[in-house]
Parts: structure tokens; C-alpha cells; sequence
């Protein structure tokens, strides 16, 4: 085979002309990613978990739908319903129906969510808020319609399972607190399809017993029961039918279902709701233990009551010895003598203090007489004018040894400061004769100038040469 040049490779290949190549632009291809999202995918259901949600001021819902591998933008727009709005937040499962379709400004596909509902236990939640929030409104709450339990029931009616663990926990305890508590089963299912018709029926039998029974067979309350569970296990208890039977029976209802952090509606309607079956039977007793402990105590108590009051009687008879020896004849004559004697001598006290203060008072008014007498007042007019004499004379001192020291200062400083003291010092004075200026500077002579120069001693005259 020839082997080609440099020169006849076909770059045509490589490189094909421009008319043959199909160039889209960025919102080109995004509108052709949108309509396939919406054709080819449409409306569909999706799970997942609610993340970073933004409520905007103009009423859409801006939040991501994730799970462990992946996650979604979603948006749900104000002309959606407001109840699946209210059903949007952080962390909670949502099952979410919408249009897979591509917001273009940013390229990204997003989920335009029309229905939103609840997944698993959050579902149940919602309804038992809704009911919660819809009875309450109703009054079936109200804690002025709740009755007190009978204080010493003979018999009750236990609305449960037969085979259960809570109506095993609730003999045990009744057995071991009143043996003699009498129990009417009304039995029926807990759990499951149609277990919230039958606790109701169950409630309303009893209610129906209870009006044609002998007066001696009568129930004193119903206790409905049942042990823990999940929130979908204790169900039944938060249906609308049992909460209605609750209401209307005619005997107090106590409440029992599940464990202590479990509360059902069954519990807010119910004249006093138990933590457990066991708590309910200890509730239902409490009165009747608490009277058995009564008479139990009172055998130790009434001896020691007595010992007590025999030990007050001997109290009040040595009172009434010791009062009557003070209420004695003898004993008042000695207190009346004692208050005679208290008197006496207060009077002596009040002689003596009235005589001091009558001293008293002499010895300042003869004060104040001898201050005002007017040999008193000449002595010591006398006595102010010598020390004022005194005074003058030193400060006339003063005021001349301070004039003669100012006037020796300054004839030093004049003595100092004379020409005669600079002369004697060895200094001289040279003068222009003709009008008596002195020479300060050299730059100021002439040559063949007149000097006249002063010293300590005398005058001598000089010629500039």
C-alpha cells in the first residue's frame, strides 16, 4: 500500500465542516432536558426526608428531599393546598406527589409537589393530633366532668384481651393488695382491624350490666387496660368510637394502656388515667391498703395513745398542785410585804433624785448669776485688753524688724550694683568728653579722638592713636 505524505492526509476527517456539526446552546439543550424529564417521567411518587425548608414571603415552599444516597429539590407553590404546607418540616418522612420538570435560569430538575402526606408513625401522629385537638374542642377533656374514683370498690369491670399480660399484672396486684376485690371481665381484642369497635361495645356492655344488675352486684368503675406496645399496637385506644364509649358511660372509666411515656385519647377522656395495668390496680386499692394500714397502725397507736393521755393527766394535776400553792394566803401576805418594801425603797430612790436635780439646778443658775455680775465682766474686759496690749506690741515689733531687714536688702543691692563697687573691682569707664558717652566698642573710635577714663582712684585722659 502507498504510503501518504504529509501533504495528502485528509484533516476533512478530523475535523468536519461547520454546516455538518448540530451546535445547541445551554438553554437549547436544557429545554430538551425538560421536556423529556415531563414526558418521558411526568408525575410521580417520591419518599424521603424533608431538609433545609424555606418558607418565602410570597407563600412558596422552597426545601430538599433526601435519602442515604441522593437528594432532590422540590418545590410547593402558594396555589398548593395550605394543609400539606403545614405537614412540611425539618427531619420529618414525607411521601411526596408532583411533576419532575427543570428549573432553566439554573439548570437543575426539581419536583413540583402538589400532595404531600405523612410516612409510617408520622401518619398516625397527625391523626391523633387531629382527634386530640378535635375532642378537646369538644369538652371531653374537661377536668370539671371527671369523677372521683369510689374510695372502696367491691367489684369492677376490666375492659381487656383475655389472654393478655396486662390483665395477669392487674389480678397480681389486686390479688396480693384486696383479695376480696371482685373482678367482671368484659372481654375483647386490643390490637388490630376492628379492636376499637369491640373496646367500645365492651365499655357499653358493662354500662348496660351495671342498670340491670342486683344492687349487690354493682360495679363500682371500668378499668380499660392493655400492656405496652408501638403506636400502631395501641391504636384502638386513640380511635374516635372509644373515645365516645369513654365518655358516655355512666360508671368512672380509668385509663391504663401501654407504659408510662405512652398516652392515648383514651387516657385524656378517662376520669384518671394510670402509667401502667399494675399502676391502675394500685390507684383502684390505694384506699382500701390504705385503710388495712390504718387498723394495722392502730394497734400500735392506741397503746401509746394511752400512755400518752395518762402522761398529759399527770401533767394537768401537777398544775393544778403548783397553782394551788400559789393561790395560798400565806403566799400572798409575803408577796404584798415583798411589794411593800419595792415601794419603800423606790420612794427613797425618788427623794434622793429629786434632791440631785434640785442641786443641780442651784449649782448652773449660780453659775450663770456669777457670769453675768459686773465685777465678773470688768475682770475680763481687763484680762482681753492686756492680752491685746500684748499683741500690739509684738506686732509693732514685728512690722519694724521686717521695714529694717527690707531696707538693709536693698541698700546692699544698690551698694552692688553702683559703678564705684565695679570700679573697685579693677574695672574703668571710658567717655567721649565731648558729650559724655561711653565707649562700648572699638568700631566707634577715630584715630586721634579725645578719651577721657574713669578708675577706682581718679581721672586720667587718652589719645586714639
Amino acid at each position: 500500500m502507498p504510503r501518504k505524505t504529509t501533504s495528502s492526509w485528509d484533516f476533512g476527517e478530523l475535523f468536519p465542516p461547520e454546516q455538518t456539526r448540530r451546535t445547541l446552546t445551554v438553554s437549547e439543550l436544557t429545554l430538551q432536558v425538560k421536556r423529556l424529564l415531563e414526558t418521558q417521567v411526568g408525575s410521580v411518587w417520591v419518599s424521603g426526608e424533608v431538609s433545609n425548608l424555606r418558607l418565602q414571603a410570597s407563600g412558596h415552599c422552597y426545601f430538599t428531599l433526601k435519602d442515604a444516597g441522593a437528594q432532590l429539590a422540590c418545590v410547593l407553590f402558594r396555589s398548593g393546598a395550605r394543609s400539606s404546607r403545614e405537614l412540611l418540616e425539618d427531619g420529618r418522612k414525607v411521601l411526596l406527589q408532583g411533576t419532575l420538570t427543570v428549573y432553566e435560569p439554573r439548570g437543575q430538575y426539581q419536583l413540583v409537589v402538589q400532595t404531600v402526606e405523612l410516612q409510617g408513625v408520622g401518619a398516625l401522629q397527625l391523626a391523633f393530633e387531629r382527634l386530640k385537638q378535635k375532642l378537646q374542642a369538644e369538652g371531653l377533656f374537661a377536668p370539671e366532668r371527671k369523677r372521683p374514683l369510689p374510695p372502696f370498690p367491691e367489684r369492677i369491670g376490666v375492659v381487656t384481651s383475655p389472654t393478655g399480660a396486662a390483665l395477669r399484672d392487674v389480678l397480681h396486684v389486686l390479688t396480693r393488695r384486696q383479695p376480696s376485690l371482685r373482678i367482671l371481665l368484659a372481654p375483647c381484642r386490643v390490637q388490630g382491624q376492628g379492636a376499637a369497635e369491640e373496646i367500645a361495645e365492651a365499655i357499653r356492655l358493662l354500662n348496660r350490666y351495671q342498670e340491670q344488675c342486683a344492687p349487690a352486684d354493682r360495679l363500682a368503675l371500668v378499668l380499660v387496660t392493655r400492656g405496652g406496645g408501638s403506636l400502631e399496637d395501641l391504636w384502638a385506644f386513640n380511635e374516635e368510637a372509644v373515645a365516645r364509649a369513654v365518655f358516655e358511660s355512666t360508671l368512672p372509666v380509668v385509663s391504663a394502656v401501654g407504659h408510662e411515656i405512652d398516652f392515648t385519647i383514651s387516657d385524656f377522656v378517662a376520669d384518671c388515667r394510670a402509667a401502667t395495668p399494675s399502676a391502675a390496680a394500685e390507684i383502684i386499692t390505694q384506699d382500701a391498703v390504705a385503710a388495712r394500714q390504718f387498723v394495722l397502725e392502730s394497734l400500735e397507736r392506741l397503746p401509746r395513745l394511752a400512755r400518752d393521755q395518762w402522761h398529759r393527766h399527770q401533767s394537768d394535776a401537777a398544775q393544778l398542785e403548783a397553782r394551788l400553792l400559789r393561790a395560798h394566803p400565806r403566799r400572798r401576805i409575803n408577796e404584798a410585804w415583798q411589794r411593800l418594801d419595792d415601794l419603800r425603797a423606790a420612794a427613797v430612790r425618788a427623794g434622793r433624785f429629786q434632791l440631785r436635780q434640785a442641786q443641780s439646778r442651784w449649782e448652773t443658775l449660780r453659775a450663770a448669776w456669777q457670769r453675768l455680775s459686773p465685777s465678773q465682766r470688768l475682770a475680763r474686759h481687763s484680762e482681753q485688753l492686756a492680752r491685746d496690749v500684748g499683741r500690739l506690741a509684738e506686732l509693732a515689733q514685728y512690722r519694724f524688724t521686717s521695714h529694717r531687714q527690707a531696707y538693709l536688702t536693698c541698700l546692699e543691692r544698690l551698694r552692688l550694683l553702683s559703678p564705684e563697687h565695679t570700679l573697685a573691682r579693677g574695672y574703668s569707664i571710658t567717655v567721649d568728653p565731648t558729650d559724655g558717652r561711653i565707649i562700648r566698642s572699638v568700631h566707634t573710635l577715630r584715630p586721634g579722638q579725645l578719651l577721657r577714663t574713669r578708675v577706682r582712684d581718679g581721672e586720667f585722659g587718652s589719645r586714639v592713636e
